[in-house]
C-alpha cells in the first residue's frame, strides 16, 4: 500500500489549478498548494480511506485560503512611504482648536451643569453613575446635561459669544489685519 504523501502527490496538478483559480497570483497560489501539502500530512490521522481524497485536500485548501482572508481583514495595513505622506489632515488642523473653543465653552457654563456635564463626557459615567456620584436625582442629572449641551450648541452657534472656529478665525484675521 503507498504512503499517504504519494496519494495526495497525485492531486497535486488539481490543487494547482483551484489555488491560481481563488488567488489569481501564482506566488499565493504556490504558497496555498504548500500551507495545505502541510496540513493534510499534519491531519492525516483524521482522513478516513473510504472517503473522497481530492475533496479533503480542496476541502483543506479552501478553509486555509479562507483563513489567510481572515488573518489578513485582521492583519497589519502595509502603505506605501508615498502613501504615508498623503495621509491625515493638512497642517492647520482644526481639531485642537475647536477642542480648545469646547473647553473655553465648557468654562462658561453654571458649575451644576459643566460638573455632571464633564463626569458623564470626559469620564465616560453614565447617567446613573453620575447621579450617584452627585448625589442627585437622576432626573436632575438628565436635565443639567441636557441644558449644559443646549447652552454649549448656542454658545458656539452664536457669532457674538466669540466662541467656536468660525470666531477664531475671524479673531485670527482681525489680528493679522492689525499686525500689517
Amino acid at each position: 500500500m503507498p504512503d499517504f504523501g504519494s496519494e495526495i502527490a497525485v492531486h497535486l496538478p488539481r490543487l494547482k489549478r483551484y489555488a491560481r483559480a481563488l488567488l489569481h497570483n501564482p506566488a499565493q497560489a504556490e504558497d496555498l498548494v504548500q500551507d495545505t501539502m502541510v496540513r493534510a500530512l499534519e491531519k492525516a490521522h483524521l482522513f478516513r480511506h473510504d472517503t473522497n481524497l481530492r475533496g479533503w485536500l480542496v476541502t483543506i485548501m479552501h478553509n486555509e485560503h479562507v483563513n489567510a482572508v481572515r488573518r489578513g481583514v485582521r492583519g497589519p495595513f502595509m502603505v506605501s512611504d508615498e502613501a504615508i505622506l498623503e495621509l491625515g489632515r493638512a497642517e492647520t488642523q482644526e481639531a485642537p482648536v475647536q477642542l480648545h473653543e469646547i473647553r473655553r465653552a465648557v468654562d462658561r457654563l453654571p458649575r451644576e451643569q459643566s460638573e455632571a456635564l464633564l463626569l458623564h463626557w470626559l469620564h465616560g459615567l453614565k447617567y446613573e453613575e453620575v447621579a450617584a456620584k452627585l448625589q442627585l436625582p437622576l432626573g436632575t442629572v438628565q436635565s443639567r446635561i441636557s441644558r449644559a449641551r443646549k447652552a454649549l450648541r448656542l454658545m458656539i452657534e452664536n457669532p457674538g459669544s466669540g466662541l467656536g472656529l468660525a470666531n477664531t478665525l475671524m479673531r485670527r484675521e482681525r489680528s493679522r489685519e492689525a499686525r500689517a
